[in-house]
């Protein structure tokens, strides 16, 4: 089983150094990585260089549009995928592999605590929170849910929904788009054991309190809604074929 890792990096010479360097240091070692440079106009390039990384570049802005190329440009049976301000913890690779044994499950995914919050406290009240996140989604969708920095899915899978998945960074959070789709494919294996280190750079803002809320009800949304058209074009369909045997 071949794993590739796929980092997507916008302006990111602060951390991507010490995210390629936990994946170096993996017990079982990926088989690639991709760092996919989304129009960077600082060293991120030039520091992804001086690993053994493969560096490509993705024109569109957008999160989802360099994770979507990461994705397609990955070679192996596995794509895991990590944030550049992540660094994961040397098991990382071993503990996704052992998920894929089992045919069922098309992806998996964990947790993240944070190690720029000095105060315990509020360190403690971020990880409480996204525990809570996670208990919350499954609810809310009827499966466990991705986490973009903790995540790894079957290169079959994506090729299933790749041509399916919300490609607006305003409309949806790309994991939540990403769960809901493969979903359909099969099992979401949720992992509380896999455990990442993440930057909490985006909630210092008190935007990011409003942003990420509203993303979240609009990505179960629009999905819901997307389902009930289905539904409905399928009971006309049955409807209108049933009137033509009818008569």
């Amino acid at each position: 089983m071949k794993v590739s890792v796929v980092v997507p990096a916008y302006n990111e010479e602060n951390y991507l150094g010490n995210c390629l360097d936990a994946l170096m240091k993996q017990e079982e070692k990926p088989d690639e990585i991709i760092v996919v440079n989304n129009n960077s106009t600082d060293k991120t390039v030039d520091i992804a260089k001086k690993y053994d990384v493969r560096v490509v570049n993705e024109t569109e802005q957008g999160m989802i549009q360099a994770r979507n190329r990461g994705f397609n440009e990955a070679q192996h049976e596995i794509i895991a995928r990590t944030d550049a301000d992540t660094m994961v913890p040397s098991d990382w690779i071993k503990k996704i592999k052992q998920h894929f044994i089992n045919n069922d499950v098309v992806a998996v995914s964990g947790e993240a605590t944070t190690y720029d919050l000095s105060n315990e406290l509020a360190r403690q009240a971020a990880i409480q929170s996204q525990k809570s996140y996670f208990i919350l989604m499954r609810t809310a969708l009827g499966h466990d849910c991705l986490l973009g920095p903790n995540m790894a899915i079957r290169k079959s899978a994506w090729e299933k929904v790749k041509n399916t998945v919300c490609l607006n960074d305003n409309d949806v959070h790309e994991d939540i788009d990403l769960a809901i789709h493969i979903a359909s494919v099969g099992e979401i294996k949720h992992d509380k054991t896999l455990i990442v280190n993440s930057s909490f750079r985006r909630f210092k803002k008190i935007t990011s309190y409003f942003e990420y809320p509203y993303r979240t009800v609009k990505s179960v949304n629009i999905h819901k809604q997307r389902v009930m058209k289905e539904k409905s074009k399928a009971f006309v369909k049955k409807f209108v074929a049933k009137a033509f045997l009818n008569n």
